[in-house]
């Protein structure tokens, strides 16, 4: 019997198992999904960064279209009585992957409609290999079943999410303090600070990460603002200040990582004329 004509909706990938793993993943969406509707929006997230890539998914997941499946692995409790779980959102988006946390913000950006346990039984799964890779064994097969012709109610029971927030800066006159949320693959230090925050005509901010002293950096528009191997601040494609070191690696000069505090101060802009 031919398989069912797949639905419109894209399946994303996001995860921290590398390609490797990714392609096995893929393989199995392949056998039933459109290859055009199977995107990856990454598998570099870092190794068990649940808080990470929370950020991330929820920062890249609300800019795609309405009605997404999204694949979320980064699953350092796969094999344990984590429960997997299927996010049916109000925008008709779905979000699969492991009740860690990892979902949680972004399907709160999208609203929760309801949330079902995936149970293993309900979906055509061959023999399982291993106990490790939930990724492709139980996620991919269910993106699978709800790209073709299943809903999340046929994935399993009701359930409850766990609760997980992204932490929340703190705002005052002047200053404000907040957490790194995000280290790219060039090392600059993105935090969870509205740019919004820095004042329009701020030429320089004050930046303390961690331990380190603090130092009177450029608030500049873009890297070319900080001059090379200069440090400097700026509004990141976040949304969110970051901190960077022109064609350098700020994490490293820092010794800073997620979770790493910084506190920003700046004065008010110079009035001109």
């Amino acid at each position: 019997m031919a398989p069912p004509a797949p639905r419109s909706a894209l399946v994303a990938l996001s995860s921290d198992v590398g390609s490797a793993y990714a392609a096995q993943m893929k393989a199995v969406l392949l056998a039933t999904v459109d290859p055009s509707r199977i995107i990856d929006l990454t598998h570099d997230l870092t190794a068990h960064g649940i808080a990470e890539a929370a950020f991330v998914v929820r920062a890249i997941g609300t800019r795609l279209p309405v009605g997404t499946i999204h694949v979320v692995v980064v699953d350092p409790g796969v094999g344990t009585t984590r429960a997997a779980v299927a996010v049916a959102c109000r925008d008709g988006s779905i979000l699969l992957g492991p009740d860690n946390g990892v979902l949680a913000p972004l399907a709160h950006a999208l609203g929760i409609r309801s949330v079902h346990r995936i149970e293993r039984d309900r979906l055509p799964i061959p023999s399982r290999v291993g106990t490790t890779f939930d990724g492709r064994d139980l996620f991919a097969p269910a993106a699978a079943a709800l790209a073709t012709v299943a809903g999340p109610g046929d994935l399993g029971p009701r359930t409850r999410l766990l609760a997980y927030r992204l932490p929340v800066p703190e705002r005052r006159p002047g200053r404000a303090v907040g957490e790194i949320v995000h280290v790219d693959r060039f090392g600059n230090l993105v935090s969870n600070v509205p740019s919004a925050w820095i004042p329009g005509g701020t030429e320089r901010v004050r930046v303390a990460v961690g331990k380190a002293g603090p130092r009177s950096v450029p608030w500049a528009s873009s890297y070319a603002g900080f001059g090379s191997r200069r440090w400097g601040a700026l509004g990141s494609s976040f949304g969110t200040v970051e901190v960077a070191v022109r064609e350098g690696r700020a994490a490293d000069s820092l010794h800073a990582s997620v979770g790493t505090r910084i506190r920003l101060a700046w004065s008010p802009p110079r009035r001109r004329g």
